[in-house]
């Protein structure tokens, strides 16, 4: 199982956007998501430690993945893989 941490922040359309593409993954991969809002001490303490630039953040199994607008074709084809979350970019 891939645990998913998603660091959010309101009225953030990327955000609800990144949601969408973790519910339908959810269907098809063994996944456990955590939202966790940026306007809490969690929140910032994970986005400072893993170098979040805006929201959102998408952490796999603790480590970043990617920040801003999440590409659902990159979270499968990385999950479809298994490999560790290694990318920075958006």
């Amino acid at each position: 199982m891939t645990n998913i941490t998603i660091l959010t922040q309101t009225n953030c359309a990327s955000c609800v956007q990144a949601k969408e593409v973790l519910s339908r993954l959810a269907l098809d991969y063994p996944v456990q998501v955590r939202e966790v809002g940026l306007d809490t001490e969690d929140g910032r303490e994970l986005a400072a430690r893993h170098g979040v630039v805006f929201a959102p953040g998408i952490l796999l199994d603790g480590d970043l993945f990617s920040y801003g607008r999440l590409s659902e074709k990159k979270i499968r084809r990385h999950l479809s893989r298994g490999k560790p979350a290694a990318t920075t970019d958006a």
